[in-house]
Parts: structure tokens; C-alpha cells; sequence
């Protein structure tokens, strides 16, 4: 019997969507199955560290010590207000439509700042797509114009670089199917057009005729 292989794991912190290039993984990779390991800043690079997954996406800043790094994009932040909330009028504020607003704890979780946000307890700024993760009817998300964006990123041990690390890597860069890893082919160079050299024809190479005959 065949043996089975392990499971490539992939950690991801919360918001990121795997799904295009999981299924990319699947149509060329059918013999090797994924895993999942969901992290948050504590643990989103401890878990490479520790050989519980493969690769991770990450929100930096991260530790880069010993890691190969890849950012990918860039995700806008967002404030989180109450549905009644002034600046849920409009479409975007500044940093400074914010200055003297109550905000949230730093210290809770994403969907307990919401949940607080709900309840009148003040404002949070987070990463577009964790402010889509915990959307609710009673609160509203702005884009914060002026504010830093949030870098998603995928990670990796240096040491760890295996064949199905550089495989999924690749998909998450776009290389398709028909890409290779190795080394291209040199190009061959085309031979050159040999252009035939007609012989000269002179009038010194005709027979002279003989004068006065």
C-alpha cells in the first residue's frame, strides 16, 4: 500500500482568506492533503518555530530571526463606531475626527472590542478585514484615511524550505501550473542563414578571340 503523505499545515491569522490559493494547492498537489492551524499575534510565527505548520500568514511587524518573509498586500484600517455615531455618516475620517473619542482596550480580543463598541463603550481601529470578520447590525466601520496600513505576509523557517514549501509559495506568488522551479533552459540559438557566395563572372574569364581570324 501506498504510503500517505503528511498534511501540508498552513497557519493563518484571523481575516486572511486562503480559499484561491488552497484550491490552486488542490488541483496540482492531490496526494498531499491541507491543514489548518488559525493564530493570532501571540503565536503566528511560534507556531513555525515549533513545527506545528508549514508556512503562516502573518501580520507584521513580526520576529524575522531565522525566517524567509514574502509581504503580499496591504489592508486598509478601519474605526468601528456605533450605528448612531456621528462619523457613521460619513465615508472616511481622518485621525483627527478621532482625537477625544473613548477607545477600546487594547487588551481585548477583535469581537470583544466590538461587542464594547456596541455597547457604547467607545471606538476601535482595526485591519479592514478582521472589522468584516465581526461585523454587526448595530455598529459601522469607516476607513481611517490617514492611518498605517496592515502588511499580510507569508512565512517560513529558512531551515524548513522544503519542495512543498517552495510549491505553495509559488501559488501564493502566482507561478501557474505550467511554471517550473528549476533552473531555465538556456535559450538555443538559432542557427544562422548560410547565404550562398555565387562566383563573380569577369570578362577575364571568357576565351579571347583570336585577332584578325
Amino acid at each position: 500500500m501506498d504510503e500517505v503523505p503528511a498534511a501540508f499545515t498552513i497557519a493563518f491569522a484571523a481575516g486572511v482568506t486562503l480559499t484561491r490559493w488552497t484550491r490552486a494547492w488542490q488541483e496540482r498537489q492531490r496526494r498531499i492533503p491541507l491543514a489548518f492551524l488559525p493564530t493570532d499575534a501571540a503565536n503566528q510565527v511560534t507556531a513555525l518555530h515549533e513545527g506545528l505548520a508549514d508556512v503562516s500568514f502573518v501580520r507584521l511587524p513580526v520576529d524575522r530571526q531565522g525566517l524567509s518573509v514574502i509581504p503580499l498586500y496591504d489592508e486598509v484600517a478601519v474605526v468601528i463606531v456605533p450605528k448612531e455615531h456621528p462619523l457613521a455618516d460619513v465615508d472616511s475620517v481622518l485621525l483627527a475626527d478621532l482625537v477625544g473619542e473613548d477607545r477600546v482596550g487594547d487588551t481585548l480580543s477583535a469581537e470583544d472590542a466590538v461587542e464594547l463598541v456596541a455597547a457604547g463603550g467607545g471606538i476601535v481601529i482595526l485591519p479592514q478585514s478582521i472589522a468584516r470578520l465581526h461585523a454587526r447590525k448595530d455598529v459601522v466601520a469607516r476607513p481611517v484615511s490617514d492611518a498605517e496600513v496592515t502588511t499580510i505576509a507569508i512565512a517560513w523557517l529558512e531551515e524548513r524550505t522544503t519542495p512543498e514549501v517552495e510549491e505553495f509559495v509559488g501559488i501564493v506568488r502566482g507561478r501557474t501550473a505550467a511554471s517550473s522551479r528549476a533552473v531555465p533552459t538556456p535559450k538555443t540559438e538559432k542557427p544562422r542563414k548560410v547565404v550562398p557566395i555565387k562566383p563573380r563572372t569577369t570578362q577575364r574569364g571568357r576565351p579571347r578571340k583570336p585577332r584578325g581570324r
